[in-house]
């Protein structure tokens, strides 16, 4: 129904060798090194072995469509590159792929300037450095962009930035350089055209991290998530992005392409979690038989297998809608993924949780932590709520 182009079909083979061969024997390093007293947030020499093999092996950057870059490719191509990918919890950074940097280096790239590509998009895409995305606060409800009240204010050469902001992915890992924080610059002006970000270096005087945040008591070191304050944080003019007045339209172009990375990743952790499932079902025996030969096992594996194409074919055809239309042509089909997805990989993996008994639960399988995951995506990038309330808008103006 989809084509793909030669270029990403080959790519495509490659991704895969590559997570056999490489990501999935390096995932126990990884692990084990996160694990020990002391080094829970340093980075695992694993995954810099990892980068570095795929930096040679040509598998880098696969997600920016611009070839000077990336690998030139189209969101459509990319889609099945980022289910490939998200079916390991580390193998997106090992190609320069994951977020919050994905979005970051978008970001640089469609609307920085040439200081601001120099001194961070470049050390972004080389992977000498990884960055954090500041928008969630928590004193208000910032599904609303217009209610966000870190402030940024215009003093002579400088802007001075003061606020709270937490679910700040990223935060924590040493590597990070800088935030981009999204804040009000002109509380006067409609609604949205209040709001503008700028690049706040992560050693800059005023940045304090309070706290690692967990979800679900997974705290996801050694990258993570914090509550960061910006206490009278002070940057030059030249760290404004784009311009003041411009951070929702920048949110919103940086978010489109996202959303359906962040999709397809689920898509390929939901059909990892099929997996796990029908091999536990084949393999343990309840009642005289494999839980396999049980109906609701059956009913466990047959809707999972529905739940996942439906959420592939509508995730690739807003792929193809991105590419075609780009993000305002595509809003309708951005909305529709973001809703269904998540949800989708909650039920599959929470199926294959249950049919792996009290093990599902641990941490001997993957599943928990993925559910984990998949739970936040229901927030991240948006509640479902607010994709439900704008896809009905959509339809009402429609009629």
């Amino acid at each position: 129904m989809f084509e793909f182009s030669a270029r990403a079909n080959d790519i495509r083979e490659r991704l895969i060798a590559f997570l056999k061969d490489v990501v999935e024997p390096g995932e126990q390093a990884y692990w084990e090194h996160v694990a020990q007293p002391g080094r829970r947030w340093s980075i695992p020499p694993a995954m810099e072995e990892m980068k570095a093999k795929a930096k040679a092996a040509g598998l880098w950057n696969l997600f920016l469509p611009d070839a000077r870059h990336g690998a030139g490719l189209s969101n459509l191509d990319y889609a099945r590159l980022a289910e490939l990918m998200g079916r390991s919890m580390i193998a997106s950074e090992v190609f320069n792929c994951s977020a919050p940097d994905t979005g970051n280096m978008e970001v640089l790239h469609l609307y920085g300037n040439e200081y601001q590509k120099r001194q961070w998009l470049e050390p972004l895409l080389a992977g000498d450095i990884r960055s954090a995305f500041a928008m969630t606060e928590p004193d208000v409800a910032s599904s609303d962009a217009g209610n966000i009240r870190c402030r940024i204010l215009r003093e002579g050469d400088q802007y001075r930035i003061s606020g709270k902001k937490w679910w700040t992915t990223g935060a924590m890992d040493p590597r990070c350089a800088f935030f981009i924080v999204m804040g009000e610059t002109d509380p006067e002006a409609k609604a949205y055209t209040r709001q503008s970000m700028v690049i706040v270096p992560r050693d800059a005087a005023g940045v304090r991290i309070v706290r690692p945040l967990t979800v679900f008591g997974y705290d996801d070191a050694p990258h993570g998530h914090a509550e960061v304050h910006f206490d009278d944080v002070r940057v030059p003019l030249g760290h404004l992005i784009f311009g003041e007045g411009k951070g929702f339209e920048i949110a919103q172009g940086r978010l489109g392409p996202g959303r359906v990375h962040h999709c397809m990743r689920l898509i390929g952790l939901a059909e990892r979690a099929l997996e796990a499932m029908v091999a536990r079902a084949k393999s343990r025996v309840v009642f005289g038989q494999p839980i396999a030969r049980h109906g609701m096992a059956q009913e466990a594996i047959a809707l999972s297998r529905c739940e996942i194409e439906q959420a592939r074919l509508l995730t690739l055809a807003t792929a193809w809608a991105l590419d075609k239309y780009g993000t305002r042509g595509a809003r309708d089909r951005v909305a529709q993924i973001k809703i269904i997805v998540p949800r989708m990989a909650c039920a599959v993996i929470d199926r294959a949780m249950q049919i792996h008994g009290g093990a599902g639960l641990s941490d001997d399988f993957f599943l928990a932590h993925a559910y984990a995951g998949a739970r936040s995506l229901r927030l991240a990038d948006g509640p479902d709520e607010v994709h439900i309330m704008s896809l009905a808008r959509m339809e009402v103006e429609r009629g």
